[in-house]
């Protein structure tokens, strides 16, 4: 006999619908398995990169353990020339000071980090005394500096460089000191002393090792750091709001204009101290406006210009100058840099150019999409 389910059995409701266990994700495994795939594949190009940091940071502290001590120990070996002939000392150290320059820059170029040059020739102005404004975003900005300048001739060797104290305490410190480059301390605690300090820095070591430029960045310290402040102090004064660039402070610029633009004496030029006088020195005649732009806003620091694991980029500099002129009391109230307006001109054109080809591509990969489905 066979059991009949009753009215009111499980069995008598009809077939139940077959539970299924949820699909597996199969689009996951995938995806995970292309990741994996991915991961594998890029393994030994990882492997490769790491290898190459690796040497590259050997060669680095080899090339510190024998061309800084080699400086130092020239420098020693020639200060009998030092006190017979002052000048020929500086121009021998100041080439030896270009090679050091040229060997730190030498780490960027063999990583394929390149610079593309802008706006009006500086080379033909490097005899002149002139003060270059620099906008600064990364500690790469010095490296690119270096690899620009290799080619403007001496300038190089007769240049003079500002920059944060920080820099005293690097490898590179020792050199900076002997070369006679100054370094600034940051913070209002600072401000008024070290005006002062630089004042007599320009004075004892300017014009009589033959200096020619003075680099400074007036922003004061790094983009990401300063621009909320650069903006909330453009908004109280009714200044342009900027992003790319911050605006420039006015402290070092006004100690170095009126230490060395040359003023009229008696209807003759005079230089701005007296050491400037016995060198019958022009004083400082231009301004130079340089603005460092990077692909994508992306700025490369020390460590990328020295391991190499950033793939290569084209760095791209922008050059303006003018005749230097003594600060305005319009300027100097608010703290501005006189002379040189804020960096944005530049970097607007840089962007500009580059969606207008970044535009003219997209129209022409429409046009041969459309000519190829016509065919």
């Amino acid at each position: 006999m066979t059991a009949t389910p009753g009215p009111g059995s499980a069995a008598a409701a009809g077939p139940r619908p077959c539970r299924r266990s949820p699909p597996e994700p199969t689009e996951d495994r995938t995806d995970a398995s292309v990741r994996m795939a991915v991961t594998v594949e890029e393994a030994p190009w990882l492997g490769w990169m790491v290898a190459k940091a690796l040497m590259r940071f050997a060669f680095m502290v080899a090339n510190n353990l024998v061309a800084i001590p080699s400086y130092i120990c020239y420098v020693i070996a020639l200060q009998p020339l030092r006190v017979l002939d002052s000048k020929s000392f500086w121009y021998i150290e100041g080439l030896m000071y270009k090679w050091l320059l040229g060997m730190v820059a030498s780490w960027g170029w063999y990583a394929g980090y390149t610079v593309m040059e802008w706006g009006e020739d500086i080379k033909a102005i490097t005899k002149d005394e002139a003060l270059m404004l620099v906008n600064h975003q990364a500690t790469g900005d010095v490296c690119t500096l270096m690899m620009c300048l290799q080619d403007k001739g001496p300038v190089v060797a007769q240049m003079m460089w500002l920059m944060d104290h920080i820099f005293k305490y690097t490898n590179f410190g020792i050199v900076s000191l002997i070369h006679g480059d100054f370094f600034i301390r940051q913070g209002r605690a600072y401000r008024d002393q070290q005006l002062l300090v630089l004042k007599k820095h320009l004075e004892h070591n300017y014009r009589s090792r033959d200096r020619k430029w003075i680099v400074l960045f007036p922003e004061g310290g790094f983009l990401r750091k300063r621009r909320e402040t650069s903006q909330a102090f453009a908004k109280k004064n009714n200044l342009p709001f900027l992003t790319h660039v911050t605006l420039p402070r006015f402290g070092a610029t006004n100690i170095i204009l009126n230490a060395l633009v040359a003023r009229q004496e008696n209807g003759s030029p005079a230089g701005g101290d007296a050491r400037g006088l016995e060198c019958k020195s022009r004083g400082l005649q231009w301004i130079i406006d340089a603005t460092i732009a990077y692909p994508k806003a992306e700025p490369i620091d020390i460590q990328t210009w020295i391991l190499g694991y950033r793939k290569p980029t084209v760095t791209h500099v922008h050059y303006r100058s003018e005749i230097g002129r003594g600060p305005t009391d319009e300027n100097q109230d608010l703290g501005l840099c006189p002379g040189v307006e804020p960096q944005l001109c530049p970097l607007r054109m840089f962007c500009c150019c580059c969606c207008l080809f970044v535009c003219l591509f997209f129209i022409y990969s429409l046009y041969v999409k459309w000519e190829t489905v016509k065919e």
